[in-house]
């Protein structure tokens, strides 16, 4: 098993903290998740059917009908290997850790970004997190067209997972997807703050997601979680909002974690990333304030999500100043 963030029975548990006390900054979603509509209570009762809206939706949100909506992202990227021939898969490092982990029976090689380009004649799939997840790290538009160009014109494959990227996508390769040898995947957890409805798409070539979709299986997303997310890829009055708060949300938080000392690193509009060697030292002494951190320990650094409330920016704000 993997580490992840949200993990907050384990943290009450390990740290003696009542469940109800803690700030919990560790998964990167949105604080001030969509609100879910009531749902009827035949939604329950009835099987999942494809044409109850949300593919429509999500190809008016995303500009591209070429998907397949699946359980989270995290479904795609552990299914998606099986889907490839044994192949050289080059990815960046460091990087969110379940893609390497899922392409393990593979020949997986991870470069720090500056060497993507040199190592790209010995991949036959890129597989890169755009922004990428710890630290925030995005790549041109212009670049990531260029490497598919150069990996589609020998079979090869580009596969991007665009999860952080809602609030800002005007990198987004999504409307492209439907070329040869590209692959984007997208998650409703991240910015809509829907994680627990686990909905996610893949955007490629027909024949690639039918090939996907015959690992998935049928009834891939839950009948509720679909109505749901249709209504939150709809509703573009709540995306703009969403969008304006989350850039400041952020803003305000790299502003605090620089003036507590925690300056370099990156992130994005749903998180703040920050390498530091004392990064096991400030989780644990976070911690047992209530304040939950994610971990990384190679590099050493913290991700810290957006608080929640104006309380919980005064506690992360005063506890930051103990440490």
């Amino acid at each position: 098993m993997l580490e992840h963030g949200g993990r907050l029975r384990q943290a009450a548990r390990r740290y003696g903290i009542a469940l109800a006390d803690w700030v919990d900054l560790s998964a990167g979603i949105n604080p001030q998740a969509y609100p879910v509509p009531p749902l009827a209570a035949e939604v329950w009762q009835r099987l999942p059917e494809a044409d109850d809206g949300l593919e429509a939706a999500a190809a008016a949100f995303y500009g591209n009908p070429l998907l397949l909506p699946v359980a989270g992202s995290q479904a795609a990227i552990q299914a998606l290997p099986g889907c490839f021939a044994p192949a050289r898969v080059l990815t960046l490092a460091p990087t969110y850790a379940e893609h390497p982990h899922a392409w393990r029976g593979h020949q997986i090689r991870a470069v720090a970004a500056e060497q993507i380009a040199a190592a790209l004649g010995e991949a036959d799939i890129l597989l890169l997190v755009q922004p990428n997840n710890p630290d925030g790290q995005r790549f041109p538009r212009a670049l990531l067209l260029r490497w598919h160009a150069e990996l589609a014109a020998r079979g090869g494959c580009l596969i991007v997972d665009e999860a952080f990227i809602d609030a800002d996508p005007a990198d987004s390769l999504v409307p492209l997807a439907g070329q040869p040898g590209l692959v984007v995947l997208r998650s409703v957890g991240k910015f809509f703050g829907l994680a627990g409805a686990r909905v996610g798409f893949v955007f490629a070539e027909a024949r690639m997601l039918e090939a996907l979709a015959e690992r998935l299986g049928p009834w891939a997303v839950s009948g509720p979680a679909r109505q749901v997310t249709a209504a939150a890829l709809a509703d573009t009055a709540w995306q703009a909002e969403a969008r304006r708060s989350l850039v400041g949300a952020s803003r305000r938080l790299a502003g605090l974690l620089d003036e507590n000392g925690l300056a370099g690193g990156g992130g994005t509009a749903l998180f703040q990333w920050r390498p530091t060697p004392r990064a096991r030292e400030l989780h644990e002494q976070l911690a047992a304030q209530g304040i939950l951190t994610r971990l990384f320990e190679a590099p050493a650094g913290l991700r810290f999500g957006l608080p929640a409330s104006e309380s919980e920016w005064a506690r992360l704000a005063a506890a930051l100043s103990e440490t």
